[in-house]
């Protein structure tokens, strides 16, 4: 792309608040420089870096992504917004389209303030492909859920889930104030690094365990694996200290060996 680069205001643009597009995917800018800042240091960017950014809004982000960045891939739903950003950057190829089902471009890192009510979804969409590092805005319950410790409340199919794929940490808590409009929640800046050995086991049966095990929590592993249909030689192949837990209580490495058990033939 060539043109002179526009550049951004850091702020929200009332025009765009009456997008039915934005309403339903609960989108929120983020306009606060200082953040925006942090999360490219946060992404250590270099020259050499393809981007992927869902969800570019009204291009905050992206200016801090194409300044550090060589190229930077925004996915845009909204037409309206998706306009706004077209030939503002050298260096941004707008994507216009839904990040859950457009092609995704090849890329190294990940780094977007992803609208809220596709969190699930897109993170593991974008956990089953490779790259090097991602930076992603959540809100802040979704992210603290995601990284939440075998043994306490929060602990569940989330967190088992990314750490299936990635080590998650939360880099920072950004208040509803550092966004325009506001939200009504606090949000959470989060890394993924994506695991150095993947586990030994396929994600399809690994998934499945862990949506099994969680639909029924409050029972012990033993009692769900049992209303799971799970083979008696099966289950005699699992320790049996792990059948006398509950499903909050499971480690990555302990699910991991409930599904080699169940899947052994």
């Amino acid at each position: 792309m060539t043109g002179q680069r526009k550049r951004p205001t850091y702020s929200h643009n009332p025009a765009f608040e009456g997008s039915p597009v934005l309403k339903k995917l609960g989108q929120h800018f983020l306009v606060d420089r200082r953040v925006l800042a942090r999360i490219g240091d946060y992404a250590s960017l270099g020259r050499g870096d393809a981007v992927l950014e869902v969800g570019p809004g009204t291009g905050n982000l992206t200016d801090i992504l194409s300044e550090r960045a060589r190229t930077v891939y925004a996915i845009e739903v909204d037409p309206v917004l998706a306009s706004s950003l077209e030939g503002r950057f050298d260096n941004v190829l707008i994507i216009r389209g839904d990040a859950l089902r457009v092609p995704l471009p090849e890329y190294n890192k990940i780094v977007s303030n992803l609208p809220y009510q596709i969190s699930s979804k897109i993170t593991f969409r974008l956990l089953a492909r490779p790259f090097d590092l991602a930076v992603l805005m959540y809100q802040r319950e979704f992210a603290e859920r995601m990284v939440a410790p075998p043994g306490t409340r929060e602990h569940g199919r989330l967190a088992l889930n990314v750490a299936f794929w990635a080590e998650a940490e939360v880099l920072e808590i950004v208040p509803r104030g550092a966004f325009s409009p506001m939200p009504q929640v606090e949000s959470a800046v989060v890394r993924l690094r994506p695991r150095k050995t993947p586990a030994p086991v396929e994600w399809g049966a690994f998934e499945a365990l862990t949506r099994g095990l969680f639909s029924m929590r409050r029972k012990k592993v033993k009692s769900t694996l049992a209303a799971m249909k799970v083979p008696p030689d099966a289950l005699s192949r699992i320790d049996p200290a792990l059948l006398d837990i509950r499903p909050q209580e499971l480690s990555l490495e302990k699910v991991v060996a409930l599904t080699e058990a169940i899947s052994r033939r």
